[in-house]
């Protein structure tokens, strides 16, 4: 894997937690409270399709486009009321499935806090910093957002995507597969690959699911709402029936799983035009 990189500005604490800070960017607000507001972070590299760019925030947004260029790029902006933004960074690991990207927060620095997939951990604790990731992909590259408060956002992306959050909504759209999740908020996603091999989990407790498939599609679906109805305007084969406000069915032929749950919603099922 070839990767090239750079931080504008020379923005190299805003990188590297612990190091020295930069000041430079102190705003104020129409009504005269601190709003210390750094940019600066930004990194070009080139991944070869099938790879993989993971952003892992705690405090702030993920929004990715597909961009028709070769590169992923990554801008990061900071922004704190109260806390001191150059106490957290961001940092970033390669390995052989791509690029990692995490916020890392003063408690968790230097402790394995950024590392792939589920595994490393930053927690912001009474920090108020907020860092939101703006992320172009391009087509072939996976893209995954993981945050904890903030919503996601990953539009026109051209290979699989996915995207957890706990407190915030999540909207979708690519012509791979994908699979989200969050507690709080709402999802909405389209999906162009109709052929995927592990179960594909879309799952909120408040808000609603609304999911957007290719028409030749073939799945077995389970969609459980307590709370909320749901709905489809796909030709379902049903298993057993619909129970009480959930269903387990067949499209097409079946045989890739798919699995919609809601607690506090509705589920929304519809064929792409």
């Amino acid at each position: 894997m070839r990767l090239f990189a750079f931080a504008v500005s020379a923005l190299i604490a805003f990188t590297i937690p612990g190091h020295a800070v930069e000041r430079d960017g102190f705003q104020w607000s129409a009504r005269g409270a601190p709003l210390s507001v750094l940019r600066g972070f930004h990194w070009k590299g080139r991944l070869a399709a099938g790879q993989l760019i993971e952003i892992k925030g705690v405090n702030g947004e993920i929004h990715a486009e597909g961009t028709s260029g070769a590169d992923v790029e990554i801008i990061a902006h900071k922004v704190a009321r109260h806390g001191d933004p150059g106490s957290v960074g961001v940092q970033l690991v390669e390995s052989a499935a791509g690029v990692t990207v995490c916020t890392v927060y003063p408690a968790h620095a230097g402790r394995d806090a950024c590392l792939p997939g589920q595994h490393g951990r930053s927690a912001a604790g009474n920090n108020d910093v907020r860092i939101d990731f703006t992320v172009r992909v391009p087509a072939g590259v996976r893209f995954v957002g993981r945050t904890v408060n903030g919503g996601i956002t990953a539009t026109a992306i051209r290979a699989d995507t996915e995207a957890y959050t706990v407190n915030g909504p999540i909207r979708l759209s690519t012509s791979g597969a994908a699979q989200a999740r969050t507690v709080n908020g709402s999802i909405v996603a389209a999906l162009g690959n109709a052929f995927w091999s592990k179960t594909r989990e879309f799952s909120t407790v408040n808000g609603a699911i609304e999911l957007s498939l290719p028409p030749a599609i073939s799945a077995d679906i389970r969609a459980t709402t307590v709370n909320g109805g749901i709905s489809t305007d796909f030709p379902l084969t049903a298993h057993s029936g619909i129970i009480g406000r959930r269903v387990s069915a067949t499209l097409g032929s079946g045989g890739r799983q798919l699995k919609l749950t809601t607690v506090n919603g509705s589920i929304r099922l519809h064929q792409k035009t």
